[in-house]
């Protein structure tokens, strides 16, 4: 199946729920770093704003949320950037919470790659948007603040990838954003690939499993 195909094939269940949820929908996208989800996300965004209209669909990334680098080297926790202790739980979950409410227009934080920081008040959620999307890899973590955080989503979604695959493509991501190759695998294996097995083991917790080797093959 080609790749534009399957993205709006996956995407029409999301565009068509969204009239019956209560409130609105906000669909999660739970995975290892480096299978896809931002970019499957990505896709699914778009499909959704052209069957329901550019204004009618919103994307709010779980990136926003990490701790900016001077709070995390206070911690000491900056060697671990990523760890599901380096965010904003109780923030993400708050915000959701508010966008669900849809009494006001709410402003959701993203995260600029370019200084690999978060940069509050960069996405503005109305209220009259019908369908949120959000990503990110800890949603369906077995841990109170988190769970705060999978309360807000009526449903969430796994992106499953190869070990191979994925590997790569952590590596090269964060070559491209600077990294020596030296570092890159050693920052994969030693920080992605714990926080990887801990994402794993949600799988079984999500309302949809999405093979992203299928979906998105030359996506990093």
């Amino acid at each position: 199946m080609a790749a534009l195909c399957a993205r709006s094939t996956i995407c029409w269940p999301v565009c068509w729920r969204a009239p019956r949820i209560r409130a609105r929908l906000s669909s999660g996208s739970p995975e290892r770093r480096g299978a896809g989800k931002s970019t499957l996300t990505e896709a699914l965004v778009a499909a959704a704003r052209l069957r329901l209209g550019a204004d009618a669909v919103a994307h709010v990334p779980m990136d926003g949320f990490h701790l900016a680098d001077v709070e995390l080297r206070r911690l000491g926790r900056l060697e671990r950037k990523g760890a599901p202790d380096t965010f904003d739980v109780a923030g993400y979950a708050a915000l959701l919470r508010r966008i669900r409410a849809r009494t006001e227009l709410v402003y959701a934080p993203c995260f600029e790659r370019d200084i690999e920081q978060p940069v509050a008040g960069a996405i503005p959620v109305s209220p009259d948007v019908a369908v949120v999307l959000t990503e990110g890899n800890y949603l369906l973590l077995d841990d109170s603040a988190w769970a705060a955080v999978a309360g807000e989503i009526d449903e969430i979604w796994y992106c499953a990838i190869q070990d191979d695959l994925r590997i790569a493509r952590l590596v090269a991501r964060h070559m491209a954003f600077g990294k020596s190759a030296d570092a890159a695998r050693r920052w994969v294996a030693e920080v992605d690939e714990p926080n990887a097995r801990l994402v794993a083991a949600t799988a079984v917790r999500a309302d949809l499993v999405v093979s992203i080797d299928a979906v998105l093959p030359n996506s990093y």
